[in-house]
């Protein structure tokens, strides 16, 4: 594997952390919002990640990881009987998200301390590359 191949890797997983802090904000931004329809309600989502493989050699090790996709909570969500909310539905029920702030908390603290390693692994990858350089010198 070529020694600059690390950043290819390492670059991925920054930006898949990135993906995934995108959706932590997200869901925390949506945890109180309040509908009048199951339909219309926001659901939790999380993301689908994906090692990326060499395709001419499937024995390699992951050649980095993307996102795949993106999957909203099938949990149920939160019902509240509120007659004399405005977005009461004809049975006085308001809906709210299914999402767990204190689950997205540890998600979120989770991916910040995934993308601090490959952050820290981009710095010794590149430290290792300059004495390698300085040592000729």
């Amino acid at each position: 594997m070529s020694s600059m191949r690390i950043f290819d890797i390492v670059g991925s997983g920054m930006s898949a952390q990135n993906l995934r802090l995108n959706l932590v904000a997200s869901n925390l931004a949506n945890v109180d919002a309040v509908s009048s329809s199951i339909d219309q309600t926001y659901r939790s989502r999380q993301p689908v990640f994906q090692a990326i493989l060499d395709q001419a050699n499937p024995q390699a090790p992951a050649q980095g990881v993307r996102m795949a996709g993106v999957v909203e909570s099938q949990a149920p969500l939160n019902r509240e009987y509120s007659p004399g909310h405005p977005m009461a539905d004809a049975d006085g029920n308001i809906y709210k998200p299914n999402v767990n702030p204190v689950e997205e908390m540890a998600n979120m603290i989770s991916a910040s301390r995934a993308y601090q390693s490959n952050v820290d692994v981009a710095n010794a990858a590149r430290q290792m590359m300059a004495a390698t350089l300085n040592i000729g010198k």
